[in-house]
């Protein structure tokens, strides 16, 4: 083959979709769109996805398939044609290796029906899909729950087992027949694998037909189809055949490695001239290439990660993703907290620091379009402009005691409150019910909060949103409804009656930008617990002093000669804070959704690529991390153990987070059913009257 031939990809397309290619005597030839999704076993393919992004142009991403039984100068081959496939598109997109029965989450969500692995290959006569042709007699073993995969298997009853699904496609009829020991998700997902390939490769004209494998006598006419082929069954079935164990969702650290040696990850913000590897301890591989590179760097870079791969005897079916500078995917930008693009002029520091607030723009909330736009709220955290009604409850003797409505929004450190939002969309009630935690509350206070939550929850029938908040780190809503005036009081209690310790001199950092954004906590009364970019509200038995920061968000200046009082009280002046860079935001970063199940026996947390609301799976637990907050959403058929496993998960996950995540990140936990727009906001077409959608309206 040509080394430098661009002729190959003269016929390549930029526009948003998917393009298929296989490898026949070293050259590429398309797969055409009836065949997308089926894989032969002896090939290589090359995958081509573009997608348009909103108001920042394309992103593409390259796949390189490697069938189990290609040979070495196929996939020699493919991997030569990605490098040149990478270049003719300008160097962009990132580029993934994908080993058969490994792929990764991203290559299996363009399949959304599905993945049918097809024995042989070019050298077995490789076929082009005919969509008129019925000469069709194979067996295809279905596995998976969330994407699904076909192998063909011999034509026998011997190739059942009572866990899995079967498809016996016979060309103008598919049957399918469900193991005894199969689950309602994974029969669903084998019955759009057979629409898909009734609709795909015979035009729509095949009929499906499905057996109970416990219940065959329910369905005679089609067990004498499947006996006329198969034969007569003799004997027990296989037992069902364990999922394999998965890797790691997440992994705490992350190393990186230049020419095989430990470097330091600043290097890639401040050298561009070569290429670097990021090893997320074997669980994936990741090959950053700066844009001064050399062109023999660039195209060894996959080369390279496959060697790596094998130097550290990893399992050959390790995830490889290779990107260039500018080009990084979004899985690659959040191992990095501090991730900066191109020309980015915010991004850097850390939201949820101590003595630090996130900074929140200044939009005018209309509730009208909150509504008829989700994905707004979504972004700016906020279901409603904060007009609804507020109750709130604190923890007394672990016990509920109303608080009185006159000292809404104080909280002490040392209490644990309940705090009932009720609010209207689309003419129906609906509820967040916060929990706050003091810093300084008991362990006993901690668990009665949660347990008078459930009792809160109960009395509304299960509709409320709970949101776990961690004193310090309130989101965005929650400030809002209190309409400016949010105080915290770092100790004591709020309970009437008791007297807390005269703690003297009193210093509170009050910073937003309107009453939506605004709160005051108390920090130490200590002059270096000022900074210019706030206002500080400093109490004393006598006198209370304002003391504005020179770039705070409030437009005066700082107050002038400010009396020799307010810094005796602060124990005298010293030195604070005055980087303009305290204020900070949290970089952009794209949300991702896991998939928590013990359906197979153990508990794994898999991660959900390019999602879409079908792929909420009501018997399961889903986490939805959009790195400001975690949405924690619970199928109605979910079951108690997998829910307290996902909710240990999502602290596990905070916490081994690489970019260093703060554990505290508000945790909202969320029931089928119930979604708020800031949930539903990160979906694309979210449709209110999904789960009514049955397996029977399927067929």
């Amino acid at each position: 083959m040509n080394d430098d031939s661009p002729d190959a990809f003269r016929n390549v397309s930029r526009k948003p979709g998917m393009q298929i290619w296989t490898i026949n005597n070293m050259q590429l030839v398309p797969v055409p769109a009836q065949g997308f999704g089926n894989f032969f076993e002896g090939d290589c393919y090359i995958v081509l996805h573009i997608t348009e992004k909103k108001g920042s142009g394309q992103s593409a991403d390259i796949h390189y398939w490697i069938g189990n039984s290609s040979s070495q100068d196929e996939q020699g081959a493919a991997a030569i044609y990605v490098t040149q496939l990478d270049e003719y598109l300008g160097g962009s997109p990132v580029q993934h290796r994908e080993v058969q029965g490994s792929e990764s989450p991203r290559f299996r969500s363009y399949f959304k029906n599905g993945l049918i692995y097809k024995k042989g290959g070019v050298a077995s006569g490789f076929r082009h899909v005919d969509t008129n042709a019925y000469n069709v007699l194979r067996l295809l073993h279905v596995k998976g729950r969330k994407h699904v995969a076909a192998t063909e298997v011999e034509v026998s009853w011997n190739s059942f087992n009572n866990g899995d699904i079967f498809l016996l496609d016979m060309g103008k009829a598919i049957v399918q027949w469900n193991g005894p020991q199969s689950n309602r998700r994974e029969k669903l997902k084998a019955v759009l694998l057979a629409q898909d390939i009734r609709d795909r490769e015979r035009g729509g004209r095949a009929q499906i037909g499905v057996v109970e494998g416990g219940n065959e006598e329910d369905s005679p006419e089609l067990m004498k189809v499947m006996m006329a082929v198969l034969g007569q069954r003799t004997g027990q079935l296989k037992d069902a055949i364990p999922d394999d164990k998965p890797d790691q969702v997440q992994n705490a650290s992350v190393r990186l490695y230049q020419n095989w040696v430990l470097s330091h990850c600043s290097l890639l913000f401040s050298c561009c001239q070569d290429c670097y590897i990021v090893d997320q301890r074997g669980s994936s591989v990741m090959v950053w290439k700066g844009k001064q590179a050399s062109k023999e760097e660039r195209r060894e870079a996959l080369n390279r990660a496959v060697g790596y791969i094998k130097a550290k005897n990893y399992p050959s079916s390790t995830t490889v993703e290779v990107m260039t500078e500018g080009g990084e995917s979004a899985m690659f930008k959040h191992l990095f907290k501090s991730w900066r693009d191109k020309g980015q002029t915010q991004g850097l520091g850390s939201t949820y620091s101590l003595g630090k607030i996130a900074k929140v723009d200044q939009v005018k909330f209309d509730v009208m379009e909150l509504h008829a736009r989700p994905e707004l709220a979504a972004q700016q955290r906020m279901v409603d402009d904060a007009s609804g009604d507020v109750k709130v409850w604190r923890i007394e003797n672990l016990e509920l005691a109303e608080v009185n409505p006159s000292t809404y929004g104080q909280f002490y450190g040392g209490d644990c409150y309940l705090v009932l939002y009720t609010y209207q969309r689309s003419n129906q009630q609906q509820y967040i019910l916060y929990m706050w935690q003091g810093r300084h509350a008991t362990k006993d206070e901690i668990t009665a909060c949660a347990y008078q939550a459930v009792n809160v929850d109960n009395k509304y029938n299960g509709a409320p949103v709970q949101v776990r908040v961690v004193m310090g780190k309130e989101p965005r809503h929650f400030l809002a409804i209190f309409k400016g005036k949010l105080i915290i009081f770092e100790g004591g209690t709020g309970r009437p009656g008791v007297v807390n310790p005269d703690p003297g001199a009193r210093l509170f950092q009050v910073r937003g930008t309107d009453e939506l954004n605004t709160k005051a906590t108390e920090v130490l009364a200590r002059a270096s617990s000022l900074n210019t970019n706030d206002v500080f509200l400093l109490k004393t038995d006598k006198t209370c002093y304002l003391w504005y920061g020179k770039v705070s968000a409030v437009s005066w200046s700082c107050i002038t000669g400010c009396r020799a009082e307010f810094w005796v009280a602060l124990g005298g002046k010293a030195p604070y804070a005055s980087d303009k860079r305290l204020q900070r935001e949290e970089p952009p970063h794209s949300p991702r959704l896991f998939e928590c199940s013990n359906q197979t026996g153990q508990f794994r947390m898999t991660e959900v690529d390019d999602f879409a609301q079908s792929d909420l799976d009501e018997e399961d637990v889903m986490l939805l991390d959009t790195w400001e907050e975690i949405f924690f959403w619970v199928g109605n058929l979910a079951n108690q153990q997998e829910t307290k496993e996902a909710w240990n998960s999502a602290q596990e996950y905070l916490r081994t987070h690489p970019a260093g995540r703060d554990p505290d990140t508000p945790i909202i936990f969320v029931k089928q059913g119930y979604e708020p727009p800031t949930f539903t906001g990160w979906f694309n077409a979210w449709d209110p009257h999904k789960w009514s959608v049955s397996l029977i309206a399927l067929l």
